[in-house]
């Protein structure tokens, strides 16, 4: 016997049975959403239909009726077909729905007719221009039908142009059949996202609301005039339309926080907003610039796989989706660059942290004329270029005038980076110890403080996103006078320059090792108080840092000072003073070649932008430690938060929030989201976030639009570094040679293994592998370009250094002989 089903059954069925509203309406009720009670009739009664209606679910239905005390109140019967409201195929307004059914004889009827909506012209047409081959079935969804003052439909993305940080809502008086059906218009109210994840209302466009659609006295619905005074009023105040944004948001992100794209249907019914259908939003336009439409978008890890290789949990994403865009943003503001509004450069697939290179390499080429090639030579990965075309005059002196503007404003805007560093920094370890307050409203106060830095600083943004500028300048006029040498010969000069924070923060602990070995009892130096007080003052200064520590899941040195001991022995061999020696060595070996080549007259040009290049990639590096006190700071407080929520039975252990999104766990505070859902939707991801650590990225691909709409198209490289007689070309990094036995580290912490002399080989680097690079002879990536962060401190320490080779961490063994050539960027096996 095929039973009904009821709310959360529907959650957990399969599609085939309940259909695509059946079961989107059964995981919003489970998320903690305010949907309707509702059960589902099972598509499989659908293919028992004949000339009667079958006797078995007529009894089942009149027994369901009474169970919920039904039988005397209007009734909405919604088809659920298998496969509607899917991701590919909406069928929108394909199927029969009827409102205000009043018992069991109607429903039975209603029922029928949503079925024979199957078989009608105008379906099958729909079925075989989407490609659909299977075979109709019916679900129905039954429920109450709600009072509603007002209701409409809503897109939590721009439907038409496919901007995601817009949400739009249509709103009529009355039931939403006037909006769907095309009766009136209504109003429409256009959201925007502000830096404290609050949906503001941004525009409000009055739409014709004459007529209504209202439940009939014997069944059915009825169009009626507006009365005059209620059409002139606007359908919601900002308040509520407010509260309505933040509701359909909630209902996107618990149904997929990686693409919240829904169209969804709501209902107010003078008290509160009910939710009565969800659907993915079918073929949402790519939103680019005009340029690139017809050219794939090209998603690449090549860069961020150095710093955030792993899956990114829910928070990390929050963060990193508009992170990205203020990081790279800033640089084409400040030369006056029109930038598209709206357009998002970050992507999460597999779980995976991408960046959209097509656009990034359309800004790099349209504002100042960097070509593509070139970019992704600065960016890392092996992806490939856009389509471009050769700029006339006029564009070539509109980007000389953008490359003007840029050298003149960029010093106060640099200006501007490095006090937002300081404050960023000051805020950071003044919240750093901070209790965590009893009342929702100061937690959230308390997290703003701490996050609105990372998301408002402007400035430090710059110093972050744009400190390639001067390297990228300092790189073409070598390349110019020294052709194919350019990075070897940039590389030297700036080894003998003012080391970055992250370099300081690795002479640090050197210097902290020679203290470790110097004292009485080397095993335990934390017992020396001369030891301990020099330990405290590193983690004052670089405690915020870790292994990682871009995701927030990520312990900081702060938290575990066993790891930093344990690193401790190991370096106290490491000789600054030889390594000091070695970088001016390589610095005046350049400027030798400098003076004996080029003329007197060119060489101030070329010390102005060594000395640039070493600022700026110094002040990229300080802003990245900002950033990260910051994170840290606010991890320490998430924690926190997550250690309360554990008592509250919310959740099973303090890190499970960092599946969570802070508006979530905002809702839940303020008793707006149960426990129940918030358990649900960290269940949910937790499956998730383990099935996108067993998968395997690839570096970069493809999606092209069809006809301009949703990206149809997924391609991928051939996997694995080629090499031509054992030798495997990337980008060159570092200075001189170093031949030594490979030591393949997939992590730092594994870095004991790692002995002096070594050429040390990774998969990616972040600031947490700066003291390995101390002990390495050489350095393999297989991630990154030459404004990584590997590449950044290789050349500040002099290091032969290659990045930029994907495969060749399984390319090598453990105890292979190699040589890294840091001038031409190539490594070679040596028999």
């Amino acid at each position: 016997m095929i039973s009904l089903l009821g709310e959360l059954e529907a959650a957990s069925a399969e599609p085939a049975s309940v259909g695509g509203k059946g079961r989107q309406l059964g995981r919003l009720r489970r998320y903690g959403l305010p949907v309707p009670d509702f059960f589902v009739i099972p598509a499989a009664w659908s293919s028992q239909r004949a000339e009667c209606f079958p006797a078995r679910l007529h009894a089942l239905l009149a027994a369901e009726l009474t169970r919920r005390g039904w039988h005397e109140i209007p009734l909405a019967v919604r088809s659920s077909a298998v496969g509607e409201d899917g991701a590919e195929a909406s069928f929108a307004g394909i199927h029969l729905s009827l409102l205000n059914v009043h018992g069991m004889p109607a429903l039975s009827a209603a029922v029928a007719e949503v079925w024979a909506s199957l078989d009608t012209p105008v379906a099958k047409a729909y079925q075989a221009r989407m490609g659909i081959a299977t075979e109709a079935a019916m679900a129905v969804v039954v429920m109450p039908l709600l009072p509603a003052v007002s209701s409409g439909v809503a897109f939590t993305c721009d439907p038409l142009s496919g901007r995601d940080d817009r949400i739009v809502v249509h709103a009529n008086w009355g039931l939403g059949e006037s909006l769907v059906g095309g009766a009136a218009a209504g109003d429409e109210y256009v959201f925007a996202e502000d830096t404290t994840d609050v949906w503001r209302l941004h525009e409000v466009r009055p739409g014709s609301k004459a007529t209504m659609v209202v439940a009939a006295p014997g069944g059915g619905t009825q169009r009626q005039p507006v009365p005059a005074a209620r059409a002139q009023k606007p359908v919601l105040a900002r308040e509520s339309a407010e509260a309505l944004a933040a509701l359909l948001r909630d209902a996107a992100v618990a149904c997929d926080f990686v693409a919240p794209f829904y169209d969804l249907e709501w209902v107010w019914d003078g008290a509160e907003f009910w939710l009565t259908q969800v659907r993915p939003v079918t073929r949402r336009p790519h939103h680019t610039y005009d340029a690139l439409r017809g050219q794939p978008a090209i998603w690449t890890r090549g860069n961020t796989c150095e710093i955030m290789p792993e899956p990114l949990q829910a928070m990390d994403w929050n963060f990193s989706r508009r992170g990205c865009n203020a990081l790279l943003e800033q640089g084409w503001k400040v030369a006056g660059y029109p930038l598209l509004p709206g357009v998002q450069r970050a992507g999460l697939f597999d779980g995976r942290l991408y960046l959209e290179a097509s656009v990034m390499q359309w800004e790099s080429w349209d504002a100042i004329g960097l070509a593509p090639e070139r970019f992704n030579a600065l960016m890392g990965g092996h992806q490939p270029a856009i389509a471009t075309v050769p700029p006339g005059w006029r564009e070539r002196l509109r980007r000389a005038g953008r490359t003007l503007r840029y050298v003149r404003q960029a010093g106060a805007m640099g200006r501007r980076g490095d006090a937002e560093v300081r404050r960023a920094l000051a805020i950071a370890g003044e919240l750093r110890d901070v209790p965590l307050p009893e009342s929702p409203e100061e937690i959230t106060a308390l997290l703003h403080r701490v996050l609105k830095p990372a998301r408002e600083f402007a400035g430090m943004f710059f110093l972050q996103g744009s400190g390639g500028g001067s390297l990228s300048l300092l790189l073409e006029t070598l390349e110019r006078v020294f052709p194919g040498e350019s990075a070897a010969i940039g590389s030297a000069l700036l080894a003998g320059g003012e080391p970055s924070v992250t370099a300081q923060q690795g002479y640090a602990l050197v210097g902290l090792a020679h203290k470790a070995a110097a004292v009485a009892n080397p095993a335990r130096p934390q017992d020396d108080p001369a030891f301990a007080e020099a330990f405290a003052d590193f983690f004052d200064e670089y405690g915020h840092r870790g292994h990682y520590e871009t995701y927030l899941r990520s312990p900081r040195y702060r938290e575990q000072p066993e790891r930093l001991l344990e690193q401790l022995p190991a370096l106290a061999d490491v000789d600054t003073g030889a390594m000091r020696a070695r970088q001016l060595a390589a610095a005046e070996a350049a400027w030798a070649r400098i003076r004996r080549d080029l003329p007197i007259w060119y060489r101030p040009l070329i010390r102005n932008l060594v000395n640039a290049a070493n600022r700026d990639s110094n002040r990229r590096e300080a802003a990245r430690s900002a950033i990260i006190a910051l994170l840290a700071t606010a991890r320490r407080l998430w924690l926190l938060i997550g250690e309360r929520l554990v008592g509250e039975a919310a959740l099973t252990q303090a890190g499970d929030i960092f599946h969570l999104l802070p508006a979530e766990i905002e809702r839940y505070a303020s008793g707006r989201l149960p426990s129940a859902g918030l358990r649900a939707r960290l269940a949910d991801r937790a499956g998730l976030f383990a099935r996108w650590q067993a998968s395997e990225p690839c570096e970069w691909f493809a999606l092209s639009p069809v006809g301009g709409e949703s990206p149809r198209l997924r391609s991928t490289p051939e996997k694995g570094q080629k090499s031509t007689a054992g030798v495997y070309c990337g980008v060159a990094t570092g200075t001189g040679r170093a031949r030594g036995k490979v030591r393949r580290l997939r992590h730092p912490a594994d870095g004991l293994a790692l002995q002096a002399g070594e050429i040390l080989v990774a998969p990616s680097t972040d600031p947490g592998w700066t003291p390995l690079f101390l002990k390495a002879a050489g350095l393999v990536v297989e991630t990154g370009g030459y404004l990584s962060h590997g590449a950044i401190v290789a050349r500040e320490f002099a290091l032969p250094a290659v990045v930029n080779l994907p495969g060749i961490f399984a390319a090598l063994r453990d105890g292979d002989l190699v040589e890294v050539n840091g001038g031409d960027g190539t490594v070679r096996r040596v028999a």
